[in-house]
């Protein structure tokens, strides 16, 4: 990967607070705020196999300096506290609402806190909390996303934090390079399938 993408979400992750970029993109990430690095760790990687992919079928690139990046909640209340709940209820209102405004075609979550987040922002089945969100269901989820894509409306696109718990070995490292390629490809071919629709061109 090359030192500048990597330089440029580096300075994002060290100067972001709560939003940046553009919320006029059709791109949105979201992330927990506990968890800014994943703009750096997962992003990065994702978004250079992605440029990769469009510039070689369309030679065009993406503007990756308006994708919108915003800190979500990092408490959704595992253990009731009604102080909590009424802030992430208000979170919630928020987010939906901007989103209705803006229509975003693709809105990027990482992890567990995040996705049960957007769940509730879109009031999505299941509804028994953070704890469904396991390795495996967030790759169910994600593949859905993909299969479901729909370019008309806002598609919630799950990606799990860490494809594997660390990666002491070399083997760790090629199987996370591998499964960050295939979610970038898949994510490349609806763009690309999509690009007249998409205002993300430099």
């Amino acid at each position: 990967m090359s030192s500048s993408v990597l330089n440029n979400y580096s300075t994002i992750v060290d100067s972001m607070k709560i939003e940046t970029g553009n919320r006029a993109c059709p791109i949105w990430l979201l992330v927990n705020p506990k968890y800014s690095h994943d703009i750096y760790d997962i992003w990065a990687q994702i978004m250079y196999e992605i440029q990769d992919k469009v510039y070689r079928k369309l030679h065009a690139r993406i503007d990756s300096r308006n994708i919108f990046m915003m800190s979500a909640v990092s408490d959704i209340g595992r253990i009731p506290n009604p102080i909590i709940e009424a802030e992430v209820a208000k979170e919630i209102i928020v987010l939906r609402e901007s989103i209705l405004e803006h229509q975003p075609k693709l809105l990027i979550t990482f992890g567990t806190i995040t996705n049960e987040f957007v769940r509730r922002v879109f009031d999505i089945s299941p509804e028994n909390g953070p704890k469904y969100w396991s390795t495996s269901n967030l790759g169910d989820e994600f593949e859905r996303s993909i299969a479901n894509f729909d370019i008309t409306r806002t598609n919630w696109i799950p990606l799990i934090r860490r494809a594997t718990k660390s990666c002491k070995h070399n083997k760790d490292w090629t199987y996370n390079e591998s499964h960050y390629h295939d979610v970038a490809t898949k994510i490349a071919d609806r763009i690309i399938e999509n690009k007249d629709s998409l205002r993300i061109w430099i």
